[in-house]
């Protein structure tokens, strides 16, 4: 589930979805304790998916816009710079830093 999606999505289709997975994950742990699962990386996308929806439901009760988000500037790169290190016989040293 993509996030552009849930964020189309109102708090109440969003909390449905949360209550589903939260009841699916409870469900495929119980069976992994008893037999081996078909799946077993369905638990991980569950979770994912649930601090996801979690995260979104948080954004829309705050108010965050998702236009706020995408305007923000991406951070420039800065020049490279150089570290100093001192050598045991005490002189120093220059190496590159990417």
């Amino acid at each position: 589930m993509l996030s552009n999606e849930i964020r189309e999505m109102n708090e109440g289709d969003i909390n449905a979805r949360i209550a589903d997975l939260e009841e699916e994950r409870f469900r495929l742990k119980f069976r992994a304790g008893t037999e081996t699962l078909e799946d077993p990386l369905r638990l991980r996308v569950i979770r994912k998916d649930v601090a996801r929806l979690k995260t979104v439901l948080k954004e829309k009760i705050i108010g965050i816009d998702q236009a706020h988000l995408s305007d923000a500037k991406p951070k420039a790169g800065g020049a490279k710079t150089r570290r100093v290190r001192r050598t045991k016989s005490g002189a120093t040293r220059t190496s590159k830093r990417a």
